[in-house]
């Protein structure tokens, strides 16, 4: 009995101080992991090692834990937080419009949004305005964890329950790669080390020199400011200064500025493009709307022409039953794959200045779908989506080139002009070429673009009357690497004069001939065509033509169905609303599904990113080439 007593009676002083400290016990179930343990206590796992050190080895099954019913550092923020349960259909913008947190305040205060994303049922921390300010007061001791042999970011940052970004952001020296022994830190902030006064100075002045002239760069996957410091050859302090929107954070896609004389690496696409494969492991069925502009009541209302006559005048009409056939046939397509998905049709009842869209998302419950495509007007797709942003309902807009206005649930499906541009620039670089320009005069939106945007590209220089001289050009080309000459001129002479001076080049130099916007003179018999090919004519284009075994499928099936070849409108009518299905089929978000995929169909890419910090846009755009079959090909 005394020896029961001198076991028991420590063990029971002990469990009196642990449950004083605010803890309380769990006994672990056969599979469950530290995560799920975390998770159903709303803890990370950190503070569970840190009461049970023997669970980063080893998880018995059984054995018994040590669970805080407050996270340490959390004190003050748990008086004021308050909960919510998760309902279906509810996401995280809809969540955090509603009790007006941050995005990263509401998964800082639950860790398992990162990796598991947001689940029904589960009980969510709202963090209140005051939880900020307890974060300041209460500030974290720094962690710091010593890189062992054969870790890897990935088993680091599962070990304390933070995410692979967080972690390189706290340590920047990692995102090249990991060395054993890195001394990194992972909970809290450091102690400053003064910066000397002298250094100071100098950065001050480098900040404050005026830079007239700037090239711009697009953010790629998985940079970081270490890594664009390094790129641009200057410190993280003049790079903020130069681009302050960095002080929110790195983000894909975004446009930063950089001296004009940056040499950037080459340039490679964003995102790898897949086919997505269609995840139905989900309670219930989808729904998306599509927005049309069929205008019936002004058809049958017209009493001077017959709907035939109508069909034969009205282009738009006959644009939007192109883009209706192609959407049908995506339609018919998700049926045969047994997707969950259910399709309404609605009549948008549109024209460019007027449309009755609030009375058709009203009427159709529209703030229940899960997606809309259309309306085709900009100002119409716009109305649309501010009146279901609440609700943080996806509206694609199929056919509009306009940039718009940033709307969070809005998605452009068709490329800006200027991100074209920015897409052969880049393409041309990549391929270390030297870019020269011939722009006319007159071309003033052209030359202010280069001058803004691409400023390391030499103009070729033009006398008073608006011509230059072919040694002119020719003395501005490069042995031993690939010469573009990108040219912007309507004016035949000045396009013939080009090409005439590229053509008596090209046996000491290498050339290729680029024109950034489409030209109607290249296609009138005063040009000759064969010249473009020998130049290889190369353009950026929303579209290409798909002579694969698959494209050649399609198209036959719509002939055979339309007893028409598809137009341009018609193919885009598929791919727009069988890619906006593809992606409700992926178990995650709409907007989830853009930032991590880029997809192509059978003539569009849609690789989206976000722009100014709402809604978003695409940027998948080909380079096409004449080739010397005859034929415009992808180029490489």
């Amino acid at each position: 009995m005394k020896y029961f007593f001198a076991i028991w009676i420590p063990i029971l002083m002990f469990t009196n101080i642990v449950i004083s400290q605010g803890t309380i016990t769990h006994k672990v179930q056969q599979g469950e992991t530290i995560n799920d343990i975390a998770k159903k206590y709303q803890v990370t796992p950190y503070d569970i090692y840190k009461l049970n050190p023997d669970a980063q080895t080893k998880l018995s099954p059984k054995s018994v834990l040590l669970i805080p019913t407050k996270a340490p550092v959390k004190t003050a923020v748990a008086q004021v937080a308050t909960t919510h349960k998760v309902l279906p259909k509810e996401t995280l913008f809809g969540i955090e419009k509603k009790y007006n947190v941050s995005d990263a305040d509401l998964k800082k205060a639950n860790p398992f949004l990162v990796t598991d994303g947001l689940q029904i049922n589960q009980v969510l921390v709202i963090p209140s305005k005051n939880t900020a300010k307890s974060k300041v007061v209460l500030q974290e001791k720094a962690l710091y964890h010593d890189v062992l042999a054969k870790e890897t970011k990935f088993s680091i940052a599962k070990k304390y329950g933070i995410t692979i970004a967080e972690l390189e952001k706290k340590n920047p020296g990692i995102v090249p790669n990991l060395t054993v022994g890195s001394h990194l830190l992972i909970k809290g902030t450091p102690v400053k080390t003064p910066v000397l006064p002298q250094k100071v100075t100098v950065k001050q002045e480098v900040v404050a020199a005026p830079v007239k002239k700037y090239a711009t760069y697009e953010v790629k996957p998985k940079e970081t400011l270490y890594s664009l410091s390094k790129t641009f050859d200057m410190s993280q302090e003049e790079l903020l200064a130069l681009n302050p929107e960095l002080k929110n954070g790195v983000e894909i896609g975004m446009l930063l500025k950089a001296p004009a004389n940056t040499v950037f690496p080459n340039v490679q696409e964003n995102k790898v493009y897949t086919d997505l494969v269609p995840r139905t492991n989900f309670a219930g069925r989808k729904k998306i709307a599509l927005l049309l502009p069929f205008n019936v009541t002004k058809v049958e209302g017209d009493t001077v022409n017959s709907v035939v006559a109508r069909l034969k005048k009205d282009k738009f009409l006959n644009m939007t039953l192109d883009f209706y056939a192609g959407a049908l046939m995506a339609i018919d397509s998700a049926k045969t794959l047994g997707l969950p998905i259910d399709v309404q049709i609605l009549d948008s009842e549109e024209t460019k200045y007027a449309s009755n869209i609030a009375g058709v998302v009203s009427a159709n419950n529209l703030q229940s779908v899960d997606a809309i495509v259309g309306p085709f007007y900009q100002n119409n797709a716009e109305a649309t989506a501010r009146l279901l942003a609440v609700n943080n309902v996806p509206v694609i807009s199929p056919l509009s080139k306009d940039a718009g206005n940033p709307i969070a649930n809005l998605y452009q499906t068709i490329p800006s002009n200027d991100v074209l541009k920015s897409a052969m620039f880049n393409y041309m670089r990549s391929k270390k070429g030297n870019i020269v320009a011939v722009v006319d005069k007159k071309k003033e939106s052209v030359i202010q673009y280069i001058k803004q945007n691409q400023a390391d590209v030499k103009f070729v220089p033009l006398n008073e009357k608006g011509y230059f001289s072919a040694e002119n050009l020719k003395g501005m080309l490069a042995a031993g690497r690939m010469n573009y000459v990108v040219m912007e001129t309507g004016n035949t002479l000045m396009i013939k004069t080009t090409i005439a001076a590229m053509l008596s080049a090209m046996p000491n130099y290498q050339l290729q001939l680029v024109i950034l916007e489409p030209n109607e003179t290249l296609d009138t018999d005063e040009i000759n065509f064969s010249n473009l090919v020998k130049l290889k004519l190369m353009y950026p284009s929303v579209i290409r033509d798909n002579t694969s075994p698959e494209g050649i499928i399609f198209e036959n099936k719509f002939k055979k169905i339309n007893s028409i070849a598809p137009s341009d409108y018609a193919v885009r009518g598929f791919d727009v609303t069988f890619d906006t299905m593809m992606r409700l089929m992926q178990n995650k978000s709409f907007e989830e599904t853009v930032n991590a995929t880029a997809t192509e169909q059978f003539e569009n890419k849609f690789e989206y990113y976000k722009k100014d910090n709402a809604g978003y846009t695409n940027k998948g755009v080909y380079i096409m080439y004449y080739d010397t079959d005859l034929t415009e090909k992808v180029a490489n």
